[in-house]
């Protein structure tokens, strides 16, 4: 059995947070796979089902970010998890956005819902970091997890998410090289910036049908005629 952990905090108010993203794809997981329905267990929400043939519970604790390892601490004693048949999906800010990398053990690097989760299982258990870009300074961080992904971050997070989703029983057999190559590969396209793509070629333009145009082409046509024929004739009697 695996254990899929979306880290995020609760309520609507937080729901488009770039902080949120792990709680959002699971949703997207459960949604793609039929997993479910949602209900309250183990200071958090679970689904349940079955992802490339392994048994998978899907866990959004509801504990707030800052203490998500009371809620996957108590899931993983009670279902007898061990720690690296835990992923726990979560926003990254030291990845260029939709980049995406799986991860076993390492640093927090700053991350709250990490640090909680290593306090109550240890550092062994498996990261699914989603990259959301770095505000640029240390002091603005806080701010810019905490608040909802731009409009235009959806032409890639979207792609990403859904990618993710149908890649998902890969990542529920333990294999992370080939979920991220299936990911990669689904995000390609949408990955190409718009200015990039080649622009479609001039349509032609078509022939001018006016009337008056076909007359004069017919006129200067027939005066080309007769001045070679004249030349023509000029000639022969020299």
């Amino acid at each position: 059995m695996k254990l899929f952990v979306g880290l995020g905090n609760p309520g609507a108010q937080y729901a488009r947070h770039r902080h949120n993203v792990g709680y959002v794809a699971l949703d997207r997981i459960a949604a793609a796979h039929g997993l479910g329905p949602w209900r309250k267990r183990f200071q958090g929400e679970t689904a349940e089902g079955t992802l490339g043939g392994e048994r998978v519970v899907l866990l959004k604790p509801t504990t707030y970010m800052n203490d998500s390892g009371r809620s996957v601490g108590e899931a993983a004693r009670f279902l007898k998890i061990p720690v690296e048949d835990i992923y726990v999906f979560h926003d990254e800010i030291d990845l260029a956005p939709a980049k995406l990398k799986v991860k076993a053990g390492g640093g927090n690097a700053g991350h709250n819902g990490l640090r909680s989760l290593t306090a109550h299982l240890g550092n062994e258990y498996n990261r699914v970091r989603i990259g959301v870009g770095h505000p640029g300074a240390k002091d603005a961080v806080a701010h810019y997890v905490l608040r909802d992904f731009a409009k235009v971050e959806y032409t890639w997070l979207d792609p990403l998410l859904d990618a993710m989703a149908d890649a998902a029983p890969l990542l529920a057999k333990g294999d992370s090289a080939r979920f991220l190559s299936q990911v990669a590969l689904k995000t390609r396209d949408a990955e190409e910036a718009p200015e990039e793509r080649e622009p479609p070629p001039p349509k032609k333009a078509a022939p001018s049908q006016h009337p008056a145009g076909e007359r004069a082409s017919k006129r200067a046509g027939a005066l080309a005629e007769n001045l070679k024929k004249w030349l023509a004739g000029r000639t022969d009697k020299e």
